[in-house]
């Protein structure tokens, strides 16, 4: 009899994950074919905070409805951190596929780099186009859309990763963390060093998946045997120069100050992450 319920429960929630990302994708194009193309109408200053506060408001309706069906727990520490937040590079972990929808909901006026598909993407590129959120296409491009963005005051998400944690490294997270710590690539820092404002302050978050789930490299469907915990640790706010070992004046070009705050920021994380798992 447990056994059978264990199996009823796996697969009521699949179903349950099957009709939550279908109702995610249903919603984006109700919303990319009939509200945003109205706030096309209106100027960009207007349009851009309109247009992300009600995808925050959206993103919180789906993490409700996750919760609702108990296919996930949502437990959030510090969210008082994130009010009026302002000139700030908001950087997290990445370990799921919906570590953006939890930030954004959030943080109600942030922008984001986003990969250039989704611009493309039939269910989502009104969102992202109406939002203004900034795309990946253009490297050489992608520091002056962040700075300028920033310069508007406006949060700005950056996962350093680049991209989810792959399930290996998942896997046996804390002795995974100890060993080898996480791994950034070094765009978030020449955001954070060139952004041109000295004021500039770096929100960092922590996100915890217990058990690990929607990982890189596995299909959504592919769930654990219980439901999961995304435990969310908003931390307190401090200055690039705090969070690194030596002022970025003492280096003789950008490329190295990059690598250093990028060392700095990997190990700042990895403590982070490794206390959080422990408690």
């Amino acid at each position: 009899m447990h056994r059978l319920m264990q199996r009823l429960n796996y697969g009521w929630r699949v179903l349950a994950t099957g009709f939550c990302f279908t109702s995610f994708g249903m919603g984006g194009l109700a919303l990319s074919l009939f509200v945003f193309p109205l706030l096309f109408t209106l100027p960009k200053h207007q349009r851009t905070p309109l247009a992300r506060r009600m995808i925050s408001r959206s993103f919180r309706f789906f993490l409700g409805l996750m919760v609702l069906v108990r296919i996930m727990d949502l437990d959030i520490e510090g969210e008082e951190r994130l009010n009026n937040l302002q000139w700030c590079l908001v950087l997290a972990n990445h370990p799921t596929l919906i570590d953006v929808v939890v930030l954004i909901s959030l943080l109600p006026t942030a922008s984001c780099v986003v990969k250039q598909a989704l611009w493309d993407n039939p269910f989502l590129k009104g969102v992202v186009r109406a939002a203004n959120y900034i795309s990946n296409s253009e490297p050489d491009k992608l520091l002056q859309d962040c700075a300028a963005d920033l310069a508007q005051g406006y949060p700005l998400v950056i996962f350093p990763e680049g991209t989810r944690t792959p399930a290996s490294a998942q896997h046996s997270a804390r002795s995974s963390l100890e060993v080898n710590g996480l791994h950034f690539l070094r765009g978030a820092a020449y955001i954070a060093l060139q952004s041109g404002l000295p004021s500039l302050l770096i929100q960092p978050i922590v996100i915890q998946c217990t058990p690990p789930t929607l990982m890189c490299g596995l299909p959504w469907y592919q769930i654990p045997n219980r439901r999961f915990s995304l435990r969310i640790k908003v931390l307190e706010a401090a200055s690039v120069q705090s969070l690194m070992r030596a002022s970025p004046v003492e280096f003789a070009s950008p490329a190295l100050a990059a690598r250093q705050l990028t060392g700095d920021l990997e190990h700042f994380f990895t403590q982070q992450l490794t206390g959080f798992d422990s408690r």
